[in-house]
């Protein structure tokens, strides 16, 4: 947000410094929460090698396993990111850290993979009650013309959570190593429970909760697309926001590209790691750390991109996302090309992840940004659910769908199919410029 008088939303200058004062508060807050609650989720990705070597398991039964929580979090996006809107989101946010945290520590008690598959499901369920509800939050304390920052903030510390989440891991087998598997469960598991009592004390919902009076959009534009919301609330019902946001042509659009990021996105995280341990003889946790510049890259990605569609993107931001897909779709094919155990090809390998992260990631955190342009302070839940839903079918669909094809042998399908969803993004960005940003 900006200091100029134009700029102060409809405070007065003492009251816009204390607005913007509590609007930082609530971005790093939830930031900090949502980087932690990683832990409880790509734990599973993390641990999946030991799994296999204690249980026995097959790489089909981990890609089947990760696929429950990437079909439950994207069909609870589709719910909760409107629910929350209506019995408010602050409450959804708290209780996902919760019962994720009890969802991952019943989980390491467990022998069967059935009750597995099923605990792991709620838990996708329970994450999904996290970042849709708390955009949702972001858009009560920053305004449109700042929000591409904002969401972008978040959203590259869910980059550096899937640092945070490795480090988790490596650090439950090197405290618990008597445990196994169960205390990559156990030990994330406290982090984000610690870091919500945090989140509790500093954080507040909406300015009201600490005496100040909503904000005014200064934009015309702006303002009048959340008059149209607010009459749609009043006359359409409840459910109407739905049709409000899918009837879009360029939301329609970026529900492809959501499906595409959320594919290209967990394809990378997911395999990666396992690929170094399965094709090259790496050690598991040197191929955890081997894999770190991945999430590293996607963390700056989405802080830069998604900021700079504020000030070059802002009515059509799908244009932001044109290179970086393509670029993304190089540095993962060239990555493939290449082997860890030859030093120099393996600087080069870090240097390909960090790229493809990077541009990956920066199309994911602006998204976020366009969901918060289309659905405002009402409406930014559902559209950031539907995309949400998408992306976690992305997720789900290679998950088991690589799983499989991965114990038919052959790593290749993975990474030059990732590069072919990229170039895919490519193409869609270009013919963007025909749709309109809103309504």
């Amino acid at each position: 947000m900006n200091n100029t008088p134009t700029d102060y939303f409809g405070y007065s200058p003492q009251d816009f410094a204390k607005f913007k004062r509590y609007a930082w508060r609530y971005l790093l807050m939830f930031s900090f929460l949502y980087c932690t609650l990683y832990c409880c989720r790509l734990n599973l990705s993390n641990a999946s090698a030991v799994m296999m070597a204690e249980l026995g398991w097959t790489k089909a039964d981990i890609g089947i396993l990760t696929g429950t929580l990437f079909w439950t979090y994207g069909l609870g996006q589709v719910v909760n990111g409107r629910l929350s809107e209506i019995v408010g989101p602050a409450r959804f946010v708290v209780f996902a850290v919760l019962l994720s945290a009890v969802a991952n520590i019943l989980f390491s008690f467990q022998t069967s993979i059935l009750a597995m598959a099923v605990l792991w499901g709620l838990n996708g369920f329970f994450q999904s009650m996290a970042w849709t509800p708390g955009l949702a939050t972001l858009t009560k304390w920053w305004p449109g013309n700042s929000r591409g920052f904002a969401t972008g903030f978040a959203n590259a510390f869910s980059g550096f959570g899937q640092v945070a989440a490795t480090l988790s891991v490596a650090l439950a087998f090197a405290a618990l190593p008597e445990m196994g598997w169960r205390a990559a469960f156990i030990v994330p598991a406290a982090i984000p429970l610690a870091m919500l009592i945090i989140y509790t004390v500093f954080a507040k919902p909406t300015p009201r909760a600490v005496g100040l009076p909503e904000y005014t959009e200064n934009t015309e534009e702006a303002a009048k697309n959340e008059t149209a919301m607010q009459e749609i609330l009043r006359t359409k019902g409840k459910l109407y926001p739905y049709k409000y946001v899918l009837s879009n042509r360029l939301f329609n659009l970026w529900m492809i590209v959501a499906f595409s990021i959320g594919l290209a996105r967990y394809g990378l995280v997911t395999w990666v790691p396992l690929y170094f341990i399965d094709q090259f003889g790496i050690k598991i946790t040197d191929g955890l750390l081997a894999s770190l510049a991945l999430p590293v890259g996607m963390g700056i990605g989405t802080l830069v991109v998604p900021w700079l569609s504020d000030r070059l993107y802002l009515n059509n931001r799908l244009k932001a996302c044109t290179h970086n897909a393509a670029i993304g779709a190089v540095a993962v094919y060239v990555f493939f090309l290449l082997d860890p155990t030859v030093t120099w090809q393996l600087v080069l390998i870090e240097i390909l992840l960090f790229v493809a992260g990077f541009c990956i990631y920066a199309i994911n955190g602006t998204a976020w940004a366009f969901a918060t342009d289309i659905g405002g302070r009402f409406f930014s839940g559902t559209a950031a659910g539907c995309l949400n839903f998408c992306a976690y079918m992305g997720a789900a669909v290679q998950s088991l769908l690589y799983g499989f094809l991965l114990d038919a042998g052959g790593w290749s399908i993975v990474f030059i199919s990732i590069a072919a969803f990229c170039g895919l993004i490519t193409f869609l960005g270009i013919i963007s410029t025909t749709c309109k940003a809103v309504h």
